[in-house]
Formats: structure tokens, sequence, C-alpha cells
């Protein structure tokens, strides 16, 4: 099984991977790592890195760094998704008039206003 978690994993770097030398820029970790279907907050993303050898300030992640960590994160189902029935009674609390959608002028409100 860690064999193809890892097989995984590699597929997902590999999209982001630009020149074909096994690195990515270390702001695309959080775009691979919720490929993946796991959805850290940018915190959690953070201490991700900071378990990660980057190799300069704003630089890139190597393949051969961020693969144990992040099958660490695999096997542990870290960062899991929020379950429907959570978002979906989020939903209906934004659905005001109870119509089943929301405008999107309604979600720009709901969104900008405090």
């Amino acid at each position: 099984i860690v064999a193809e978690i890892e097989k995984k994993i590699t597929a997902a770097f590999e999209v982001f991977d630009r020149e074909s030398n096994k690195t990515v820029d270390v702001r695309e970790i959080g775009c691979i790592v919720r490929s993946l279907g796991c959805f850290p907050n940018e915190a959690e993303v953070q201490e991700l890195l900071a378990k990660i050898e980057v190799e300069e300030p704003g630089g890139f992640i190597h393949l051969e760094k961020f693969l144990p960590v992040m099958t660490k994160v695999l096997l542990d189902r870290r960062f899991r998704p929020i379950p429907e029935d959570v978002i979906l009674h989020a939903f209906e609390a934004l659905d005001e008039n109870k119509c089943g959608y929301i405008t999107k002028e309604d979600l720009v409100k709901h969104l900008t206003e405090g």
C-alpha cells in the first residue's frame, strides 16, 4: 500500500514539476497536498513545509524530501475533507430563502461582509 501511495504522490508532484527535475516551487505545495484529497489550512501547510527540508528560502522542494512527509500524512489520514453534512448545514445557513441555491451576489455578500 505504501508503494501505491508513493506512486500517487509522485504523480501529483510531477504535475507541478515544470522543469521535470524532481523539484517544485515551494508555493505549489498547498496545491499538491490538496490535489491528493487533503485539505490543510495555511498554518498546517506551513507546518508541513517545516518538516520538509527546503533548499533555500522561497525556493524549491525536492520530491525525495516531500515524498516521506506526504506519505505519512496520507497514511495517518491527516487533513481530511469536511464531512458533507457539515458543508450542507453551512450551505443551508447561507440559503436564507430556502430555495436550494445561493446567487452569486449573495455568496459575494456573505464572503465580504462581517
